[in-house]
């Protein structure tokens, strides 16, 4: 796989090797939010990467899989490089088997919080304390630590919670501590990157947007570029980040699929013209993506119909680019991990507008995807940067195909509208209460349901519209925000009587475990 970093040589870098574990993702983010570069690369791929990133350090992560079963493996070798090596979870059993201890299965099974007391003066806890909070996930343990280590810390499930070779600078726990139900995990792993592995924290945006302008520069030359614009946070910052580089070589395809909420379109055309003054070709396609959905209600069928036409009424606008050499798009991080992942297989997609489709072969594009290495709150960040509006930088995630995931069953003319109404008092009443910032994502949803109610002296049988709002630190796992009732009450009183078709509204507590996609 190609360097992600504009100049790899330029950062210190902590490799991260994945046995595929749900949360590896987590790990990057903690160490990058301490200012420390790091990649993501599978356990079948981690001797390229050492060769190639020559890493300061090296993270293990965790895994769903069994050391006792021939879980997957990497070559000892990796612990004669001469680098601190922090081992996680199923990165601790690896760590040990490999090194002469002893793992075994049988023994109690520790899942959920847990409580670990730190044994001795180890540099990983500096500066926490002698019982503290963790997140267990592990059903084998370590009964026989290998030669030159020793305990620093315990629990009631696992006398080996955490172990360390500090003339190696080798260490491992048995917990999780990326996630954020180990109380003072970042501060382990911030403990791991200085006061162990002696990182300087070289990684800043300012440091990151020079470098990729210079990079975008080089990469492009004199050539055109086409930018698929879809309002988002994502392929904003691509397209502010390339025009900065290569001004008037860019130009943006802002495709108006219908299904956007109410006035994005107009607020995407006036911020890219108006304030940017970035070339906008802006093709109002609703007629035709309103078209294509009509009588299909299979959720699935419904994004590839979108995906497909997308890229159809994309490829067409581009070609009347002349001499457009070059497709930017909104890649991220995570999307670049997963098609690398050990569980999953390479893809191409225009990630800048939705989740489903490829990018065909005939488009003979090259690509530039200048937002590759980072996660969504360092694109919000990197925006920031630039100077985009802080409200339009921290606007809550928002679904390629749109609205159309957000109206189960049929998509109408009609029924969209509905719901860009509804959704857009609900986002309203968010804002006026202050809540906004506090709520990972909030959306409406029209039920395909219909309810008996009474509006005045008239009985009337209408839509129910559900309203989702979750918290979230990092986007992979998510709770129902706990709204005022209040809030919930102003919300509902002004959607029953504004929005015509909707006589009742409930709101969605479910919970989203790791793993799970989008309520829809």
């Amino acid at each position: 796989m190609a360097s992600l970093t504009p100049e790899s040589s330029r950062h210190e870098t902590l490799l991260i090797i994945d046995f595929g574990s749900q949360v590896t993702q987590l790990i990057a983010r903690r160490v990058r939010e301490c200012g420390v570069y790091c990649e993501i690369h599978p356990f079948t791929k981690a001797d390229e990467a050492i060769a190639r990133l020559k890493p300061k350090a090296v993270i293990l992560s965790g895994s769903p899989h069994s050391v006792i079963d021939e879980g997957p493996r990497i070559d000892a070798k990796l612990f004669d490089m001469g680098v601190p090596v922090f081992g996680i979870c199923y990165g601790e059993q690896l760590m040990c088997e490999l090194l002469g201890g002893k793992v075994e299965s049988g023994h109690d099974r520790e899942f959920g919080r847990a409580e670990i007391t730190v044994k001795g003066q180890s540099p990983i806890f500096k500066g926490l304390d002698q019982v503290e909070t963790v997140w267990m996930s592990h059903g084998d343990r370590v009964t026989a630590i290998p030669q030159g280590f020793e305990v620093i810390a315990t629990s009631e499930g696992a006398p080996y919670a955490a172990i360390a070779d500090e003339k190696r600078k080798f260490y491992a726990v048995q917990f999780h501590p990326e996630v954020v139900h180990t109380k003072r995990g970042t501060d382990m792993i911030r403990n791991f990157l200085f006061e162990i592995a002696g990182f300087s924290g070289d990684w800043s945006m300012s440091a990151f947007r020079e470098e990729m302008v210079a990079k975008i520069r080089a990469q492009v030359g004199t050539g055109k570029v086409i930018c698929g614009l879809s309002g988002g946070v994502d392929s904003s910052v691509a397209a502010i980040l390339i025009h900065e580089a290569i001004g008037e070589q860019l130009t943006c395809v802002f495709v108006d699929t219908g299904l956007l909420r109410k006035n994005e379109g107009e607020q995407v055309v006036s911020l890219f013209r108006n304030h940017y003054n970035i070339p906008l070709i802006h093709v109002q396609a609703q007629d035709m993506f309103l078209g294509a959905l009509a009588g299909e209600s299979d959720p699935e069928k419904k994004r590839k119909t979108i995906g497909k036409l997308f890229i159809d009424v994309f490829d067409k606008e581009a070609g009347k680019i002349d001499g457009a050499e070059f497709l930017a798009q909104g890649t991220l991080y995570p999307d670049v991990v997963e098609s690398i992942s050990p569980h999953g297989g390479p893809s191409t997609v225009i990630k800048s507008h939705h989740n489903v489709g490829g990018l065909p072969d005939y488009m003979k594009l090259k690509l530039v995807e200048p937002l590759r290495e980072l996660f969504k709150d360092e694109v919000r960040a990197l925006g920031r940067e630039l100077g985009l509006d802080a409200a339009f930088v921290g606007r809550h995630p928002f679904p390629g195909p749109g609205l159309a995931i957000r109206i189960p069953g049929e998509v109408t003319p009609e029924k969209v509208k509905t719901l860009q109404d509804a959704d857009a008092i609900y986002l309203d009443e968010i804002r006026k209460a202050g809540l906004y910032n506090d709520i990972w994502q909030a959306f409406a949803v029209l039920l395909p349901v219909k309810t008996v109610g009474v509006m005045g002296d008239a009985r009337t049988y209408e839509d129910v519209l559900a309203l989702r709002a979750v918290t979230s630190s990092d986007g992979m796992t998510a709770d129902f925000y706990e709204f005022p009732w209040a809030v919930l009450g102003r919300c509902a009183t002004r959607i029953v009587n504004e929005v015509r078709g909707v006589n009742r509204v409930v709101y969605d507590v479910t919970s989203k475990p790791p793993g799970t996609i989008e309520w829809e």
